[in-house]
Parts: structure tokens; C-alpha cells; sequence
């Protein structure tokens, strides 16, 4: 199985290339699923990776549900333009209507702007597909919008538990759209998905580091949470993923 780490910075993507992975979605603000990364951020992750894997960035304006407005379109086919010329490999993206099928129309309009900006741009659909009514039913329309993969759970909080609808998603793909399935994805899942017969796991291997003081300040509602802590990616997690995905 391939093995796709979801990763936040230069220093991530360039962690995952050396520990094996073959593909990152590169994104920002992984606390709240993941939005659009910035230009910079894709830059810098193209020099930290070197050539030695795929750069796949997200393409989400904004956090929350997958039914966007026309600005919410108009800016993600800016944003699929601009890191597509960048030189990501594909883009990540996907829309639902409000009763959480896929929004054909939406979802065109990007596929048609990844298209534009480069004919051999791979497109994956992101894990709405587990906010949508029927995953199964999906991957039809997937695959008449022309798209190489879908990221999924397998409709469940966790691909762990989605596993029987993975396999399911895997005999109806027919190889003809490759199943990833991530989404709470814990290294003793992958043997489980072996099985299952997906394309790819793909899973965030994080670690939070912290410099908390006594009297730190949050900048923003936080809620009580350590106002200093991020995220990384820990290499030890993604050299364990890529031992286990082999």
C-alpha cells in the first residue's frame, strides 16, 4: 500500500520523505481538518521534499461543512490555480450539497480548474465523502468527474471502524478509483486494511510540542487550552506507518 501523511509544514513534508512516504496532503490548521495551505508553505515544502515524494495540498477555504457559496468557489479555484502552478502533484478537494450528496455542479467547477491548470493534475476527494448520505453511491460520481482517489473512513469516526465499508468501497471502485482510508487511522489499523484491499493509508503522525510557561497569555478564545503548543510531525510515527503499509 502507498502510505500519504497529512502534514503542516516544510519540515513535516520533508520528515515524510525521508522516513519513505510516498505522497503528503499538505495543509494548515490540521486541528480543525485541515484548510488550504499558503503559497509560501507549498514553496517551502517543494525544496524541503526534494523530488522524493508527492505534494498533494488541500484545497478548503474555510473550516466547517463541505456546502460552499460561489466566493467559497471562486477562492478555492484561485487557490487550486495558484499551488497547482506551484508544482503539487494533485489537489485535494471535494463539495456537498445541503443534503450531503456530492455536489456535482460545486465539485465540477474545481475538478474543471485543476484541469486548466494542468491536464495531469491527480484530484482526490477528501473526507466529506464521510459527511455525505451514502459513500458507496459517491464513488460513481467520482469516477464520472474523473477523479484518482477518495480519502475516506469508510463512513465511520475512525477508518478502524469503517473497515467492512472499506472493503466495500474497495469491490466497488473495481480499481478503477483508488481507496485511501484515513481518518483516526492508528498504526495497529493497517494490517486491517491489508486486508480490506486499499491503495493507500494515509494518517497525520502528530505529536504536540509545547513551551508553556507559568503565566503564558492565549492569543484568542482557546478555551484553556496551552495557548503554546502545535503541532509536528513525528518521525518515528511515519517510519512505524511506512514499515507496517509495506
Amino acid at each position: 500500500m502507498k502510505l500519504e501523511i497529512a502534514v503542516v509544514s516544510a519540515l513535516g513534508a520533508g520528515v515524510a520523505a525521508s522516513e519513505g512516504a510516498d505522497r503528503v496532503e499538505l495543509c494548515s490548521s490540521l486541528e480543525l481538518g485541515g484548510v488550504t495551505p499558503s503559497q509560501g508553505l507549498m514553496e517551502a515544502s517543494v525544496e524541503h521534499v526534494d523530488g522524493r515524494l508527492e505534494i498533494h495540498p488541500l484545497i478548503r477555504c474555510r473550516p466547517g461543512d463541505f456546502h460552499y457559496s460561489a466566493s467559497d468557489l471562486d477562492t478555492m479555484a484561485r487557490e487550486i490555480r495558484g499551488l497547482l502552478a506551484q508544482g503539487a502533484h494533485g489537489v485535494v478537494l471535494g463539495a456537498l450539497t445541503a443534503g450531503g450528496e456530492v455536489d456535482v455542479h460545486a465539485t465540477g467547477l474545481l475538478v474543471d480548474a485543476a484541469r486548466e491548470a494542468n491536464p495531469e493534475a491527480q484530484l482526490t476527494f477528501h473526507r466529506a465523502i464521510d459527511q455525505g448520505s451514502d459513500p458507496l453511491a459517491a464513488l460513481e460520481q467520482l469516477l464520472e468527474l474523473g477523479f484518482t482517489r477518495v480519502l475516506t473512513s469508510g463512513h465511520a469516526a475512525t477508518a478502524g471502524a469503517g473497515v467492512e465499508t472499506l472493503a466495500r468501497m474497495v469491490q466497488r471502485a473495481g480499481g478503477d478509483l483508488e481507496i485511501m482510508a484515513g481518518g483516526g487511522l492508528a498504526l495497529a489499523d493497517i494490517p486491517a486494511m491489508h486486508q480490506a484491499g486499499v491503495d493507500a493509508v494515509h494518517l497525520s503522525a502528530k505529536k504536540m510540542v509545547s513551551t508553556l510557561t507559568a503565566g503564558a497569555i492565549a492569543l484568542g478564545g482557546q478555551d484553556g487550552a496551552d495557548p503554546t503548543a502545535y503541532m509536528v510531525t513525528d518521525r518515528e510515527t511515519v517510519r512505524a506507518a511506512r514499515a507496517a503499509s509495506r
